[in-house]
């Protein structure tokens, strides 16, 4: 594993201020930089989140977890901006990325909706900057 940007921590945002950062409340056990997906939705409420299907099925990531949380736990998704994230696999700088089940982030497009692109050039568990955009995603 190589730290390609040192001057964050993984799940940390570079410039939290352009960034776009809403509450959800956990579903699950959310681990700090994990991709997560949407869970249920209760009226009244924004919906709940957890990790991306571990499964074997593929999920669209809606953010990246910047606080870890425990079921239940109110926890701030980056929805857009420049997160520190890590690699399951190699990524190529500028490559569209999506949630990955290991809590990662891998390369192309297996989901129906991409989460961002890779803002360096990625080998399998490198940690590194991805812009999200879910804001966006198509």
């Amino acid at each position: 594993m190589t730290d390609l940007y040192p001057g964050l921590a993984l799940g940390d945002v570079l410039i939290p201020e352009q960034a776009s950062i809403l509450p959800f409340k956990c579903a699950a056990s959310v681990a700090k930089g994990d991709p997560v997906q949407f869970n249920t939705h209760t009226a009244g409420e924004l919906p709940s989140v957890s990790p991306i299907n571990t499964d074997g099925g593929v999920a669209d990531s809606i953010g990246i977890a910047l606080k870890a949380g425990s079921t239940g736990d109110i926890i701030p998704v980056c929805v857009r901006g420049v997160v520190k994230v890590k690699a399951c696999g190699a990524i190529t700088g500028g490559l569209q990325i999506t949630g990955d089940i290991t809590g990662r982030v891998d390369a192309g497009a297996t989901a129906t909706k991409t989460i961002g692109k890779a803002l360096q050039t990625f080998g399998a568990a490198d940690e590194g900057l991805a812009m999200i955009n879910c804001e966006n995603s198509s």
